[in-house]
Formats: C-alpha cells, sequence, structure tokens
C-alpha cells in the first residue's frame, strides 16, 4: 500500500519485491468487470501475474457466503492456494449509478419481459448505492464464510480509476488480531460483546411520536358519568344510661319499745 502511494505520487523508485511476502502469495482478488481496470491490475498491486488470481463479477459483488462467487474464492484458496483474499472496489462504478429502473428500462431494450426477472431485483443483483459500503458487505460475507479458513486475512480496497491509487477499506490483518484477542476473553466476556451487538444504533429521525394534537386528545375523550349521589345513614346516637338512684344513707330499723339492748361479749 505504501509503494502504491509512492507510485501515484511520482516516486520512480517506489516497487514491492514479491519475495519479501512469499509466504502471503499468491493472492486471489475479486475486482469488477469494467474495462478500465484492465490496465491497473495486477501492477496496482505491485505483483507478477504468476502470483496474482483474479476474479471478475460485474460490480465486485457477493450476495452470501456461500453464493457461486463464494465458491470461487474457495477454490482459488484450496486448489489454488490462494494465502489472502482482497475484495476490490473501484470509484465510479455504473452498477452504484443503476436504480431498479434503469435496469428495467435496459433489460426492456433486451427484450426481457419484466415477469422473466426476479421479484427483486436489488436483492438478487446486489445492487448497491456506495462502492466502500458494497467492499465491506463483500468482505463480511467472505469472512464468514464457511469455506474460507478462519486465518485467511480478508481485505477490502478501493481502487480510484483515475490514477491507481489504492486505499485500505477494511484491513484484513488488524481483522485477524481483533478475532484473536476475543478468542483469548473469558465466555462471559464474549457473550457481553456479542450481546451488545443486539442493540441498534440511535438513528436521528427514527423516533416516532404521536402525531394526534393535544387538543384532539380532550375532545376524543368520552364525557364523564353522571354520579348519582348515595344516600349516607346517619349513625345513631348511643342510648342514654339508666338514671343513678340517689344516695341513701344506710339507717338502722328503730328499737321497738319495751326491748333492751344488752352488749355481752367474752373477753
Amino acid at each position: 500500500m505504501d509503494a502504491n502511494h509512492r507510485a501515484v505520487g511520482g516516486d520512480g523508485n517506489a516497487g514491492v519485491h514479491p519475495g519479501d511476502f512469499a509466504d502471503a502469495l499468491p493472492l486471489a482478488a475479486l475486482t469488477c468487470i469494467d474495462p478500465r481496470l484492465n490496465a491497473f491490475f495486477p501492477g496496482v498491486l505491485g505483483l507478477p501475474k504468476e502470483q496474482f488470481i483474479w476474479l471478475r463479477n460485474a460490480g465486485n459483488i457477493i450476495t452470501g457466503p456461500t453464493s457461486s462467487t463464494m465458491r470461487s474464492l474457495a477454490l482459488a484458496s484450496a486448489v489454488k492456494g490462494a494465502k489472502e483474499i482482497a475484495v476490490v472496489g473501484h470509484t465510479d462504478c455504473q452498477v452504484a449509478k443503476t436504480s431498479t429502473m434503469k435496469l428495467l428500462d435496459a433489460f426492456k431494450a433486451l427484450g426481457v419481459d419484466r415477469h422473466s426477472l426476479p421479484e427483486n431485483l436489488t436483492e438478487f443483483f446486489g445492487l448497491f448505492a456506495s462502492e466502500r459500503q458494497n467492499v465491506i458487505n463483500g468482505v463480511e460475507f467472505v469472512r464468514r464464510s464457511p469455506l474460507i479458513g478462519p486465518k485467511i486475512p480478508v481485505h477490502g480496497l478501493l481502487v480510484d480509476v483515475e490514477n491507481g491509487r489504492l486505499d485500505w477499506v477494511v484491513n484484513g490483518y488488524q481483522t485477524l488480531e481483533a478475532t484473536a484477542t476475543k478468542a483469548e476473553l473469558p465466555m462471559g466476556a464474549i457473550d457481553t460483546l456479542d450481546g451488545m451487538k443486539t442493540f441498534a444504533p440511535f438513528q436521528h429521525g427514527e423516533m416516532k411520536f404521536p402525531e394526534t394534537k393535544i387538543g384532539e386528545i380532550a375532545t376524543s375523550i368520552p364525557p364523564a358519568l353522571p354520579v348519582q349521589p348515595q344516600m349516607v345513614e346517619t349513625p345513631k346516637a348511643p342510648a342514654a344510661p339508666p338514671p343513678l338512684l340517689p344516695n341513701r344513707k344506710f339507717q338502722l330499723p328503730p328499737v321497738r319499745p319495751g326491748f333492751e339492748v344488752r352488749r355481752t361479749g367474752k373477753k
């Protein structure tokens, strides 16, 4: 990458010595079919032709981890011995500028009716609007594919069709290091990190607020039912206690005449 930037900048001595990177060669690269790329590869990577396995399709599109393009990349690794893989997009991609309506018109001009095409054109043809995002998606499919060894670096690059300058989109070496670091983490920490991925990032404009105005809510509330008065029974006063009898002093009965009272007793 450094040699590429120096060469684009006018350094006539910039170059790569493939012998210094023999352990990383050959390289399997997926690029677009745009004929403007013919003049750049494999020289833009500083590789000789015998160390460059070139795969091409319209838009350098990968539609899934087990798609037909993945089959070719897997065979390039297993049969041709590719040590690394690169998904290379380019600027001014015509596929990125093609909408479904334009695609339908183009097929119609070729005599292909709409009913002969898949229902979801975007999904079937892998249409995209961003060259960089298309490269990122492709690298992710390769990395997740069960057909590709887990230790093979998968890079994402973008080449400028005006001058041949390469730029990183995904650094496959850093991705492998991050994967190795994750493998060394305790299982609890890995579960926590993976669980956090389920939370979608907050996007401005996605919050939905009720469209009903406050006045409409007030008028939509039905009137309250009339409250029926309830009869409350007044508690009765407690019964008065019975009147107390008047105080009377204890009086001895009168002594009958002729009756003498004597005191008797023993000491």
